[in-house]
């Protein structure tokens, strides 16, 4: 007859390959957040900048099925319950898509944009890229003529 460590140790095996130990490690830490997460709190009013970032991480964690971060982030960030939609998203961030790239999310679209653009900037110059060897030669980066994204400051 097995021990009880023995079968405690089958079933945290079992629970970890079928992924339902972190689930429920996820879902425990949700709880207690909610728990602890004060109700009377107003949250900050969202800006519109705030309100896009949170859609494009949300539809992230939403296809990667990160149902409780997303849980929590909504939570805590006050978004919206309900999306905002894809076709918000794409008119508010001036993107325009091919129609299969609606299957993923605008993150990953983004991320494969200026991936791309340097990488055409690179290979035009000679130089090699990141998709063929995993290695950029930083004095090559440094003097392309491959713009940088500029970030601005708000409030």
């Amino acid at each position: 007859m097995a021990t009880a460590e023995e079968l405690k140790k089958v079933l945290k095996d079992t629970l970890e390959g079928r992924g339902v130990m972190e689930e429920l490690r996820a879902r425990i830490r949700a709880e207690i957040f909610n728990a602890l997460d004060d109700k009377t709190e107003n949250k900050p009013v969202l800006s519109h900048e705030n309100l896009l970032v949170n859609e494009l991480i949300r539809e992230y964690l939403e296809f990667n099925k990160y149902n409780y971060s997303c849980s929590v982030f909504l939570q805590e960030t006050g978004q919206p319950q309900e999306p905002l939609g894809r076709d918000f998203l794409v008119h508010e961030l001036h993107v325009t898509q091919e129609p299969t790239a609606s299957s993923v999310p605008l993150l990953y679209g983004m991320l494969h944009h200026f991936m791309e653009t340097r990488n055409e900037v690179l290979a035009s110059q000679g130089t090699v890229t990141l998709a063929e060897h995993n290695v950029v030669d930083e004095q090559n980066l440094q003097e392309s003529s491959i713009k940088p994204v500029i970030v601005k400051g708000g409030k």
